[in-house]
């Protein structure tokens, strides 16, 4: 979810617009609605009012549909059709209202006026796209076409929402298509960081991510280039220094005097065992490609390990199953184990090394002295514990680039005299 944020805001704030823009126009539409039947509905009072004066002047039908028709008004007179209507129309709006009816009158006491008070409904109904008004009096009623007046008309309201609603989903439909360089951006940078330095990131797009994407392929360039001076300059350092060391190895051995002869030996041959420990630091640090990680038993990379440091089988102890398995490169991991061994035959009181598993990490144990300092002195270059000896310091330094490299940390505890290095 983290990892799409961005993508999630923008969705969350499209489907907010969009939901309060709905209903903001579906308010609106209401009230227009209401509004437009409001205003059309105020015709009734002159239906009612043509009704009451041909009433009241006994006017014949042919009078009050003349007087009807000058309002574009026609009388439903047809009791079929009226029906029709009365049942499947949909009423709009319905008000009750009283009328009153004034008239002189003659009695005992002379002229005299006389008020009654009728009782009126008026109703205003839709049917098949046309408007009626249905009056209703105590004398009876009336249904009247009206063949001017539209019902309300919502086209131009959906228009002006699928407008809006297009411009939004246009926007956002945009953005998403701005936001896939950066999603093509991002897994670029993932694929750099994993190793592939020849993956560019150069773009022909003048905008702000494109000026991104520029930006740090002129970085991955400069890297790139610095790396291979880095790897072409410690290579033909270590090639350049093997070849004197050779000559020197071999002159050696014309030496006349045997202590001399020994001495220069040595010499020689703790470069070469620096050189080496260089390349091998070299190849560490630089390993970016993981093709040459194996599942391997771990067992096998433990005697490999011994093989390699050369120690009297009888002086490791190893406890651990042979079902445990790891991806790992053979030959850097079997390393690293053998710099651990060599590290107890060095430092340990009784030459012994016991290996282990403890909570499914992997433990070297020896006997000896805690540490004077804490790991992270030990770790660092051409640091060691005891200057006489052969030692280059690097031992522990190597152990920990392979560990890092297979994305494992070296850690250390001390217990009862013990001295544990465990591969966490």
């Amino acid at each position: 979810m983290k990892s799409r944020a961005v993508l999630l805001t923008i969705l969350f704030a499209f489907t907010i617009t969009l939901f309060s823009v709905s209903v903001i126009f579906w308010e609106f539409y209401q009230l227009n609605k209401e509004q437009y039947i409001d205003h059309i509905f105020t015709k009734y009072s002159v239906i009612v009012q043509i009704y009451k004066e041909n009433q009241q002047r006994q006017s014949s039908e042919i009078m009050i549909e003349a007087n009807l028709a000058v309002y574009n008004l026609i009388v439903i007179k047809e009791q079929e059709e009226q029906e029709d209507v009365l049942l499947h129309a949909n009423v709009l709006k319905r008000e009750g209202f009283k009328s009153v009816n004034s008239a002189i009158m003659l009695g005992s006491q002379g002229l005299y006026k006389r008020n009654t008070v009728s009782n009126l409904k008026a109703t205003m109904i839709e049917y098949k796209q046309t408007i009626y008004f249905h009056i209703q009096t105590p004398a009876g009623s009336i249904l009247i076409k009206d063949e001017k007046l539209q019902p309300y008309n919502h086209l131009n309201m959906m228009y002006a929402y699928s407008t809006i609603f297009a411009i939004i989903t246009l926007s956002f439909v945009l953005i998403l298509q701005k936001l896939r360089p950066l999603i093509r951006l991002r897994k670029k940078i993932a694929l750099f960081g994993n190793g592939n330095m020849r993956v560019s990131f150069k773009t022909k797009s003048c905008d702000e991510i494109g000026l991104v994407s520029n930006e740090i392929e002129s970085a991955r360039v400069k890297i790139e280039n610095l790396l291979n001076a880095r790897t072409l300059f410690l290579r033909n350092l270590m090639h350049e220094l093997k070849t004197p060391i050779a000559k020197g190895t071999i002159a050696t051995q014309m030496l006349g005097s045997e202590k001399q002869r020994n001495r220069f030996t040595s010499i020689f041959a703790r470069l070469e065992a620096l050189v080496t420990e260089f390349a091998m630091i070299e190849e560490v640090t630089s390993l970016d490609d993981k093709s040459e990680f194996i599942e391997c038993r771990l067992v096998d990379i433990i005697d490999g390990a011994i093989d390699m440091a050369m120690v009297d089988i009888n002086s490791v102890s190893l406890e651990v199953a042979g079902n445990v398995k790891i991806n790992a490169n053979y030959r850097l991991y079997t390393t690293a184990i053998k710099n651990m061994i060599d590290n107890a035959m060095k430092y340990s009181s009784d030459s012994h090394i016991k290996i282990l598993m403890i909570n499914n990490e992997l433990c070297f144990e020896s006997k000896g002295e805690r540490l004077a300092h804490s790991l992270q002195y030990y770790i660092e270059p051409f640091t060691k514990n005891n200057p006489s000896k052969n030692s280059f310091g690097l031992g522990l330094y190597l152990v920990d680039s392979i560990l890092k490299a297979h994305n494992e940390v070296l850690a250390y505890e001390y217990d009862k005299g013990v001295n544990r290095f465990i591969f966490a």
